[in-house]
């Protein structure tokens, strides 16, 4: 894991309380938004980390070939369409 620091939110909750007890926290929507982020980015690295966990050492693609694969590598369909022209 890297030594660089996680740059957490910081949060300005307004408290709720009812009947004398913590009942709800208002948060302003901008630190909602940003937590609701980090929350999300943590959840993929749990994930990333379960899946490499899990990794057999198979057969693996890197991001160009799936591109190529799907189509969807400009510079593999400017080649075809250059080819395509020129008969």
């Amino acid at each position: 894991m890297s030594n660089r620091k996680l740059a957490l939110v910081k949060l300005h909750p307004e408290i709720l309380r009812k009947n004398g007890r913590n009942e709800f926290v208002v948060l302003p929507y901008e630190e909602f938004v940003a937590m609701k982020e980090q929350l999300e980015d943590a959840l993929d690295l749990v994930d990333l980390r379960r899946a490499m966990a899990e990794d057999d050492g198979g057969p693996s693609l890197s991001i160009e070939e799936v591109k190529t694969q799907l189509g969807l590598n400009p510079k593999r369909r400017q080649r075809k369409a250059r080819r395509y022209r020129s008969t």
